[in-house]
């Protein structure tokens, strides 16, 4: 009988303990073809953590681990907001398809936390327009410096008395008294940078009272640094200057090293930082600068030794990592993974079928805009061309298998090659292998005879580089196009290595 009482008290620490959120809901007027996805938006990674699909009626459902309690990022139709999300939590979101995600309806766990938000955005948004913040950045300091003391003061009051309100969690609370704390911050740093050159005193140093000032605000690093991307850009911006010199007098380290090198090397000096704010601010340079689609073989490999041995914190060294695979692909050179493929029959399908004959993998969904008139006519004279010397396996990630019939049926028809499906879409075995987003569809890699990756992700079919790896895998020679005249093809919707705005209107919720 202990056994089975010790087994169920397991069990409900492991139920209290989860990460799921539940999240469904309708979008009325909306278009089957849009996604809803949500991302961490105090991360470092700011990959989807589902992409989610509307049927005709605008419904969608869906689940994910959420990483931490906090702010998230919805995606909708190119357009983006805040929720306020906890781990096991249910929530429904409603909305209208012309107003979605700027204004949305919440019910369920979530709807308390997001009610306090909206509130607290309401009415920073109608006390802006009070504000002569022009006035107090071109003032005198002193007058700055009070000017921002009644501006924090205000703010609170308003926090604390919709917090009476609403009755937010005590993070949540906490999250947005910070997020007022870093607002100001970066105001007071914007005022340092330009009032000399405003002022016509090139030689303005702040005094003691602004820095002073400036020193009571920033009193809880950690937490700030954690969860509000925009501290971390006020950190930059405030070490920018000592970086320059430092780069400069470092600049003439043999062989030549990236932004993202450089960096490390200057954090490393800085003793005042904490080890989670040196990770936090390297990841942020290595997304902006060095993890792109276009980098080199060998400085993708400094990358990924830097974020091995630089980078402390597992979780944000694992999100650097999904990230660079994401944009870049796997490392050319490995085996290319197998994963779970059906064919329309039903019939399982492997990708070592392809063994001892290069080929080329084409994810694509009906629901991608590109998919279409931009890369189908392109895909066939890739097809046509190189058909006799290489395989083409097109993967589909639709999000069920009819729709995967429907949609290589009618869009493939007549294009040599085998067309396979990835059992539940983009939440699918292979689409996590590969690193497959919908902000990449459709993408192409190839795999040589002995079934290693030759080439990094691409989406853009018309490539030299793209070109050149299948020249020399088959030994064929694709006829030379005026790059001028080469049809434009779409790029990434979204660049993921692009930080989140750290504070975007949350929709106002009822």
């Amino acid at each position: 009988m202990k056994k089975y009482l010790l087994l169920f008290i397991i069990a409900i620490f492991v139920m209290s303990c989860s990460k799921k959120v539940e999240v469904k809901g309708k979008i009325t007027g909306s278009s089957p073809l849009e996604r809803i996805e949500f991302v961490e938006a105090s991360g470092v990674g700011t990959l989807p953590l589902i992409n989610i699909g509307l049927d005709k009626d605008g419904n969608f459902s869906g689940s994910f681990e959420a990483p931490k309690d906090g702010m998230y990022v919805i995606n909708y139709a190119n357009k983006q907001n805040l929720i306020y999300l906890e781990g096991g939590q249910k929530v429904n979101i409603s909305g209208n398809a012309m107003t979605f995600p700027n204004e949305y309806v919440i019910t369920g766990d979530a709807k308390k936390n997001n009610d306090f938000l909206a509130a607290t955005q309401k009415f920073l948004g109608e006390y802006g327009n009070k504000v002569d913040l022009r006035g107090l950045m071109a003032g005198d300091e002193n007058g700055f410096v009070k000017g921002m003391q009644k501006v924090e003061a205000d703010i609170n009051k308003s926090v604390d008395d919709l917090a009476a309100k609403n009755n937010p969690s005590k993070a949540l609370l906490a999250w947005k008294k910070n997020d007022v704390k870093v607002t100001v911050l970066n105001l007071l740093a914007n005022y340092e940078m330009s009032h000399g050159v405003m002022a016509g005193n090139p030689g303005y140093k702040p005094s003691k009272a602004l820095t002073d000032y400036e020193a009571k605000l920033d009193n809880d690093k950690e937490a700030m640094v954690k969860s509000i991307p925009l501290y971390r850009q006020y950190l930059l911006v405030k070490m920018t200057p000592d970086f320059q010199k430092y780069a400069e007098a470092n600049s003439k380290t043999k062989p030549a090293i990236t932004t993202s090198e450089m960096f490390a090397k200057y954090l490393n000096t800085k003793k005042d930082l904490s080890q989670t704010a040196k990770d936090y601010l390297l990841a942020f340079v290595m997304a902006q600068t060095d993890i792109h689609p276009t980098s080199t073989t060998a400085n993708l490999d400094k990358i990924k030794k830097l974020i091995d041995t630089d980078i402390k914190d597992a979780t944000i060294k694992s999100d650097l990592l999904k990230m660079q695979m994401a944009i870049t692909g796997l490392k050319i050179g490995e085996v290319a993974p197998e994963a779970a493929l059906v064919k329309q029959d039903g019939k399982a399908y492997k990708l070592s079928e392809n063994k001892g004959k290069p080929y080329m993998l084409f994810f694509y969904a009906s629901w991608n805009p590109y998919i279409g008139e931009a890369t189908v006519p392109v895909l066939k004279e890739v097809v046509n061309f190189y058909k006799s010397k290489m395989n083409f396996v097109f993967v589909n990630v639709d999000d069920t298998k009819d729709q995967f019939i429907k949609t290589s049926n009618s869009l493939l028809k007549g294009i040599q090659g085998v067309n396979v499906y990835g059992e539940k879409g983009m939440e699918s075995d292979i689409a996590k292998k590969y690193g497959v987003y919908g902000f990449k569809l459709p993408c192409f890699v190839i795999i040589d005879k002995d079934g290693k990756i030759a080439s990094r992700s691409f989406v853009n079919l018309g490539e030299q580089e793209l070109v050149t790896i299948l020249d020399k895998l088959t030994g064929l020679s694709a006829p030379k196009v005026d790059p001028n005249a080469q049809q434009v093809q779409p790029q990434l919707q979204v660049d993921p290595t692009a930080p989140q705005p750290a504070n975007p209107q949350p929709a106002p919720t009822k």
